[in-house]
């Protein structure tokens, strides 16, 4: 493909970058201050593949996920943090290892070692010498999967690295690594093939150079995994891996091909080691001589299945007797392996833990003390297992879906990896966060895409592996199952692990859903017809699920094939479908499946039987879409992105590997221009500006290296809402911003602009269900902030902290408002939240006023309001629409009363608040002058001070009537006598929180307020008509000069 030139044409978030805003222009630096990605959970969910903890400081320990990168805990498990992002190249993560004489030195190897068909390849190893506050890259990047890491006990520099291999390729880059120098170099110690990995190691205790190494051959492609071989076995050194020998049935392992092993030693008792091995007949095996002869102990279900997915033995520290194996349960033996038993629930329990468990750690001073990592994320038991703490604040589940409904507040839907399908919000109207309690599991088994319905989103389609989808009521839980059947009992339908379904834009009755065929239901899923002929390739070769997995079959559907990933309806054409499938083909229709048209052969460059991952169609010219499709189950990481506007006719490509990192897994455009896009790839998010000419990732810092699955724009508050493999759902609220400089690049040329803002509304909060004071292991995602949301541009100037920045805001011609702040330092999009009231009163109070901002008063009436951004040589103005609580019934004669009355109570508080003033003035004035005459004339005026003292006196009891008595007294303390301020207070509740308009009850406290104003303003008139000016004259009288007589000096001769 002949590249376009790349003139540099990005925006970066929060960290700086230089850029072009215009071809030809100077390059000057932008940053995102505060349009930033809000993780909104949930904390379900997630793939924990290795945890590792520190002996000596019990409460930190680490956790690595298959898709969200390194965990970390200081407090156990109460607060974590992720430690690679900004490091690591990749968010899956194989093995983690800390030094324990010093724990600040941590190794970790990445590419997770369950090779699912969604496996993430590594990248290589880390280093972090002061624990994981940063991070050093070590290399071995095309080691693929690394199945463990291993530091000597004794010195941090001898390290080992177990790597399993590319996933999808054989490769020469695998077997078991060494470093001598802390990870600098690196040499190849044990090498069987260009097919063969090595999975696990272990140390002897006593003699760290004794070591026990499992080789395994696993071969994934994109229909099948095969795992085993006749080189599948254990090897044994003595001397640190300068020498090995290899282990047979002559020693005592199975005959024939081997697949994976798990290994574990007794640490007690280390000439005692197990081994699970997958062969012909999966058996755990046992050692008691160092590893030199080996004996069958158990070949029952028991002590574990899958082994392809998880294969892992743990000794207990202290008890070489006591075994634990990790896989879909976790069993435990106390009898050395000879019999097992369940160690946790997991179904049909209140106390259940997720099962497929895939990391494990066990203190190696405290057998009770362990940490199990699995499907839903992490459990922590201190007394040997009989009880778990599940840690509900990691946010680290794995999308392979997102969808919205249109709810105030909207939510978001999706499937999770092994967690079911969900549904929670966006944001809340309530206060503190989004809690993990707000998000709802509505269907069951391994979550794809979720499809809330448009007539009611109370209902929608859930899909689970195997075609299974179920329409859903998220209210009721009243699921019942849609899938699709065949009118033909013979014809077996195939359907893809994460199969396509699409719901028609001009009839919500109609769904669609994909097996090889494209299945219709014309009443929402109760039946279906078939309207396409087999639109894969239908390839035999490639349709022996059931043979999958090598020495131990694993025919779950994850690697069916030839089936349809895609189907995509226009919304601006009837009966136009695009389709895509698993193995590259693409075909459209535009009489509703009569006929079909095939258009793989348009895709140039596109790699036969490529994944077609997405298809979008325009919503604004009939014959135009967007397609992603990936190759990488093949060892292919390219990105292919391409679009259409004849039909499929030809094809654009607009993303290649010249454009970003990764391969493409998601696509959108905006839903008001096509100049801009957002990518997803397994490296994480980039966008374009200007129709694709040029992408920018945003920095991992704003959005994290990760897997990014699925994009949507919300239609009615353009946020861009984000499905990730490992860190659960993002929202960047409001794009309108990018959108108008896609539009129009000169907007952020300007000194300052004010971009168009979303809807604000008035809404109704709450308080937290549940607990509002969770503490710290209580997960709150970020929440949308209150208030009317305003994006502006500002370029800053060399001199910082210079200029300010001034918002106005109008109400037809009307100032209501005036905000001010110092200008950012630094060039970017930032916001700035007005929260919908007017200009206020100062409220009375008896300290004197320091600050100088405009207070804020009655919250404003539902209307649009006009928003002014001035800087020191730019002045630009938005609209914003301010609207009420869509949940709630508000007529206009409620939203009248409350701006009527609470404007007159703010005159009854301003009132009261400068008769205040004037009182507190006249007392000070009156304390000066006492104290001036106590200190020059005290004796003499005796009467007068007399009098200021009884004036002063006279003023603290109409300061009281206004804002009640200054209790100075120890405790809670209550004050039973009313005042203006209290009534007026109390009114203003009451008018400011009526649904319906206003009340007698509103009517008697306001004029309560008013009477009891209206005598206090009185008895301050008499005052200062009957008193003030006597006394003033008085005081006035007195000399009171601070001069006193010069005396001229002379000095006599």
């Amino acid at each position: 493909m002949q590249k376009k030139s790349k003139g540099k044409f990005l925006l970066i978030v929060l960290f700086i970058c230089s850029i072009n805003i215009l071809k030809g222009q100077d390059k000057f630096n932008i940053e995102f201050e505060d349009l930033k990605y809000r993780n909104v959970g949930p904390t379900r969910g997630g793939r924990s593949t290795t945890v590792c903890g520190v002996a000596n400081e019990q409460f930190t320990f680490y956790m690595g996920t298959t898709g969200g990168g390194v965990w970390k805990t200081l407090d156990g498990g109460l607060n974590w943090k992720n430690i690679s992002d900004n490091y690591f190249k990749t968010p899956s993560i194989g093995s983690i290892d800390v030094f324990q004489a010093d724990p600040s030195i941590i190794y970790v190897g990445t590419g997770s070692d369950g090779i699912r068909s969604n496996v993430i390849v590594g990248k290589g190893v880390y280093k972090s010498n002061d624990a994981g506050s940063s991070w050093k890259y070590l290399g071995l990047e095309d080691t693929g999967q690394i199945g463990a890491i291993k530091i000597h006990p004794e010195n941090s520099d001898i390290v080992y690295a177990a790597a399993i291999g590319q996933p999808f390729k054989s490769n020469n880059e695998r077997g078991l690594f060494k470093s001598l120098d802390g990870g600098n170099s690196w040499n190849k110690i044990l090498f069987i093939s260009d097919k063969i990995g090595i999975v696990d190691i272990e140390f002897s205790p006593e003699n760290p150079d004794i070591i026990y190494a499992a080789s395994w051959k696993v071969e994934r492609k994109p229909w099948t995994i095969i795992s085993g071989s006749e080189k599948g076995t254990i090897y044994r050194s003595v001397d640190g891996g300068k020498n090995w020998i290899k282990k047979t049935d002559k020693h005592g392992l199975p005959e024939g091909d081997l697949g994976r092993i798990g290994l574990a030693i007794a640490h007690n008792k280390p000439n005692i080691i197990y081994a699970l091995i997958e062969a012909k007949k999966n058996a755990l095996y046992k050692s008691t001589d160092g590893g030199d002869n080996w004996m069958k102990v158990n070949d029952k279900p028991s002590i574990g299945n899958r082994p392809f997915y998880y294969s892992d033995l743990f000794v207990d520290p202290q008890n070489e007797n006591r075994l634990y194996s990790v896989f879909t349960y976790v069993n435990v033996s106390e009898d050395g392996g000879k019999s097992f038993s369940e160690l946790m629930p997991a179904y049909n329990a209140n106390n259940g833990v997720h099962p497929d468990h895939h990391a494990w750690w066990i203190h190696p001073e405290d057998g009770s003390f362990m940490i199990d990592g699995n499907d839903g994320g992490l459990n922590i038991t201190r007394d040997s297992g009989n009880s778990w703490r599940f840690v509900g604040n990691i946010p680290v589940g794995q999308f392979y879906h997102i969808s919205v409904d249109n709810e105030y507040p909207y939510n978001v839907y999706g499937g999770m990896q092994d967690n079911g399908s969900w549904r929670g919000p966006a944001y809340v109207w309530k206060v503190q966060g989004i809690r993990n309690s707000y998000w709802q599991e509505i269907a069951f088994g391994d979550g794809f895409d979720v499809v809330p319905d448009k007539d009611d989103s109370r209902f929608g389609y859930a899909m689970s592996q195997q075609g299974n989808v179920s329409r859903y009521d998220w209210k009721t839980g009243n699921n019942y199952g849609v899938r699709p059947t065949h009118p033909d009992p013979d014809v077996m339908l195939r359907f893809n692990w994460n199969a396509a379904i699409g719901q028609d834009p001009f009839d919500n009755s109609v769904v669609y859903f994909g097996s090889q065929f494209v299945h219709k239901s014309t009443n929402k899923g109760l039946t279906w017809e078939v309207i396409s002929p087999d639109l894969t390739t239908n390839d035999p070769e490639k349709q022996k699920q059931s043979e999958s997995g090598g020495l131990t079959l694993d025919a779950t559907g994850a690697e069916n094939h030839c089936t349809l990933l895609v189907i995509e309806a226009s919304p601006l054409q009837k009966d136009l479908l695009w389709t895509g499938s698993d193995d590259g083909r693409v075909h459209i229709t535009k009489d509703g499946g009569n006929s079909w048209e095939e258009l793989t052969k348009n895709l140039k460059q596109l790699p036969e039987g490529s994944w077609i991952t997405q298809i979008k169609a325009s919503n604004k010219n009939k014959g135009t879409a967007l397609l992603v499709a990936n190759d990488y189950r093949r060892y292919n990481y390219t990105p292919y992105v391409y679009k259409t506007t004849n039909y499929g006719k030809s094809w654009k490509r607009i993303v290649d590997e010249n454009d970003v990192f990764g391969y493409a897994l998601s696509i959108v455009e905006d839903i008001e221009t096509d100049r801009l896009l957002f990518l997803g790839t397994d490296d994480g998010l980039y966008y374009s500006l200007d129709a694709s000419e040029n992408w920018t990732k945003f920095d991992s810092k704003v959005f994290p290296t990760v897997s990014t699955k699925d994009l949507i724009i919300h239609p009615r508050e353009h946020d861009l809402v984000i499905g990730t493999f490992g860190r659960a759902a993002w929202v960047l609220d409001d794009i309108r911003p990018l959108r108008a400089v896609a539009l129009n690049p000169k907007l952020v040329s300007k000194e300052s602009h004010i971009f168009e803002s979303p809807i604000a509304y008035l809404a109704s909060y709450q308080q937290p269900t549940g607990s509002r004071f969770g503490g710290d292991a209580l997960y709150n995602a970020e929440n949308r902030k209150y208030g009317s949301m305003l994006t502006y541009f500002y370029k800053a100037g060399e001199e910082k902290n210079k200029d300010s920045l001034t918002l106005k805001i109008f109400d037809g011609d009307r100032q209501i408002r005036t905000l001010k702040t110092k200008a950012p330092n630094e060039t970017g999009f930032h916001r700035w939240y007005w929260y919908m009231n007017e200009k206020g009163v100062n409220r009375p109070t008896r300290s004197e006023r320091t600050g100088i901002a405009e207070p804020g008063g009655v919250t404003v009436k539902p209307g649009t309001y006009k928003v002014v951004l001035e800087s020191k040589n730019e002045s630009s103005e938005t609209l914003v629409d301010v609207m009420t609580d869509p949940r709630l019934e508000v007529s206009q004669k409620a939203i009248e009363d409350r701006y009527n009355y609470a404007k007159k109570l703010e005159i009854y508080t301003q009132k009261t608040s400068v008769a205040v003033d004037q009182l507190k003035t006249s007392k000070k004035i009156l304390s000066i002058y006492k104290k001036k005459i106590e200190a020059k004339a005290k004796a003499e005026n005796k009467d007068l001070l007399k009098k200021i003292d009884e004036h002063s006196q006279k003023i603290e009891k109409i300061l009281i009537l206004f804002i009640g008595k200054e209790d100075k007294r120890q405790g809670i303390v209550r004050n039973p006598e009313s005042s203006v301020l209290k009534r007026i207070s109390s009114a203003s509740r009451y008018v400011r929180s009526r649904p319906n308009g206003i009340t007698l009850t509103e009517k008697k406290l306001l004029e309560h307020s008013y009477n009891d104003l209206k005598e206090a303003l009185e008895q301050t008139n008499t005052f200062y008509k009957e008193h003030w000016d006597k006394l003033k004259a008085h005081i006035e009288q007195l000399k009171l000069s601070e001069f006193e007589e010069i005396e001229f000096f002379k000095l006599d001769d």
